[in-house]
């Protein structure tokens, strides 16, 4: 009969601290993982950037064609031409989140970043603090909360249900769905792979043929290849749910 040891979640998530071990400064895989993640994403910004071409190529080409995607696909889409300002941010968002995605599927790494919920949570304060600043210096501290508590068009009588819910759903609700969606998907992928691997990886010391035959090692392939997709796509929704909550705060509804 096999056996499959799945190794418990705990060491799924959590890595031994390499330097400083024990200490308020200690250092692990993740946090190596992250320093990676920042130095790559500054490399592609600076390199693509660097020397511009009248016909672009190589790196200036693709990030020409990232920059595009970034305004056509996003900024435009939810904010309008008014945003175009907040390129460079949203854009090193989007970067900076797939990168620290993508570590799930590259050997020896093998963690996506952003299944600890440190990082999410500290995206996403970032975002809070933009969006809740623009609205507040755009439509002015009593204005901003009256938008945000009494939008327009509403009977007045359901202003009692409305205007909590519209304060919490502002407030609250944005930043924890925004944080933990990024969290658990992220999270979910990783524990996904891991036990397919697991699965392979038992089989493959049993027989050769159990792995060909089930087409397991196949369906970890394509698993692999989803999750490609995946960390792309959560670093899509993230951005543009960005965008869609600095437009709210730039645009409020008459």
């Amino acid at each position: 009969m096999l056996a499959i040891d799945f190794p418990p979640i705990s060491h799924v998530i959590e890595w031994p601290d390499i330097f400083f071990e024990d200490t308020a400064f200690a250092v692990n895989k993740v946090v190596l993982l992250i320093w990676l993640s920042t130095i790559i994403s500054f490399l592609f910004v600076y390199l693509a950037g660097r020397n511009f071409k009248m016909v672009p190529t190589g790196l200036q080409n693709i990030g020409e064609s990232f920059y595009g995607f970034i305004q056509e696909g996003i900024i435009l889409q939810t904010i309008g031409a008014d945003g175009l300002g907040y390129t460079p941010f949203l854009g090193t968002l989007f970067i900076f989140i797939l990168m620290c995605n993508l570590w799930e599927i590259i050997p020896m790494a093998q963690m996506p970043v952003n299944a600890r919920i440190a990082i999410p949570i500290f995206l996403t304060a970032v975002v809070w603090v933009l969006y809740m600043v623009l609205g507040i210096i755009k439509q002015g501290p009593l204005g901003y909360f009256k938008n945000m508590c009494f939008p327009p068009g509403v009977p007045k009588a359901l202003y009692i249900l409305v205007t909590p819910i519209e304060f919490v759903s502002t407030v609250l609700v944005r930043p924890l769905s925004l944080s933990v969606r990024l969290f658990a998907n992220m999270l979910a992928g990783h524990l996904l792979l891991v036990s397919f691997a697991v699965i392979s990886a038992a089989l493959w010391s049993v027989s050769i043929s159990l792995i060909i035959l089930p087409f397991s090692f196949a369906l970890l392939v394509g698993l692999t290849g989803f999750e490609i997709l995946v960390a792309f796509l959560q670093a899509f929704i993230f951005t543009i749910l960005a965008a869609v909550y600095i437009g709210s705060s730039l645009h409020p509804e008459h």
